[in-house]
């Protein structure tokens, strides 16, 4: 799963990627710096204490983004 989120302290969209089969977990910010995770649960625990709605153009987007990674499931992607 790859996801762009558009940040309102940035012309580039901030990167989420959680590919289980070749073990990439990872996160672009706002600033273009970046966070690798070991496993999807860590990325999802980064984004939920580091990030909120009103850091993003579109804070349904960063909704939509944390529903589809709690509904997450490794097997099916």
């Amino acid at each position: 799963m790859e996801y762009s989120i558009c940040s309102l302290d940035s012309a580039l969209p901030c990167e989420i990627t959680v590919d289980d089969d070749n073990g990439r977990y990872m996160i672009r910010k706002s600033d273009s710096s970046g966070e690798i995770f070991n496993s999807a649960e860590e990325l999802i625990a980064w984004i939920n204490t580091n990030w909120s709605p009103e850091e993003f153009c579109d804070p349904n987007e960063f909704t939509d983004l944390i529903i589809k990674l709690n509904s997450y499931d490794p097997i099916t992607g």
